[in-house]
């Protein structure tokens, strides 16, 4: 599966547009990625408040924006929106970081695919031993954590709204710049 996903970001890095290239349990997926800038807005309001608490929680790690991010024992690739991973996951030889080193996965969801996020990514990331996982989705102004990781998956989860203080592992994401996608006519959902 990892050869055909390989070959697959070769083709995408030929096409038109941008493509993200994953491997679910049915096997390699290659998807067009549009991300309105709401969604873009978020990612780099998250990493920024993570990057800021990580010198001081977690020296050599990082949150990096759209990290392929691989575990082999279970056949998954999945590029998540950001990821907390050590500042060496990436070094620029490797196709995908370690999912064993990944200690947190955040997503913003797309108005177009949220299956995606709330019932694909949040079996793979458990199953792919990843600790935490943040859904963001700023069509309803919720987000939900993700923790206690589990035998493949997690078991605790906990809501909240935009304006809150999320808990995530040891850090926080203040919300309250967060914005929701507009509807037609430009008003926020």
């Amino acid at each position: 599966m990892r050869a055909i996903a390989e070959e697959l970001a070769r083709y995408a890095r030929r096409l038109e547009g941008s493509w993200s290239v994953e491997i679910g349990p049915a096997g390699p997926v290659l998807a067009m990625v549009h991300l309105p800038e709401r969604h873009e807005e978020t990612v780099r309001s998250i990493r920024g408040q993570l990057n800021e608490q990580l010198p001081a929680s977690l020296p050599g790690h990082v949150c990096v924006r759209r990290p392929r991010v691989e575990h082999p024992a279970t056949g998954r690739l999945r590029c998540a929106d950001a990821v907390v991973v050590p500042d060496d996951a990436f070094d620029g030889r490797r196709f995908a970081a370690d999912a064993s080193q990944a200690l947190a996965a955040i997503e913003i969801v797309s108005s177009s695919n949220p299956d995606n996020d709330y019932r694909d990514k949040l079996a793979d990331y458990p199953a792919m031993g990843i600790a935490h996982y943040l859904i963001v989705d700023p069509r309803t102004g919720t987000i939900d954590a993700h923790s206690d990781l589990s035998d493949g998956r997690y078991r605790s989860k906990e809501s909240y709204i935009y304006g809150d203080r999320v808990p995530l592992g040891p850090w926080a994401v203040e919300t309250g710049d967060f914005r929701r996608y507009e509807r037609a006519g430009g008003r926020s959902e």
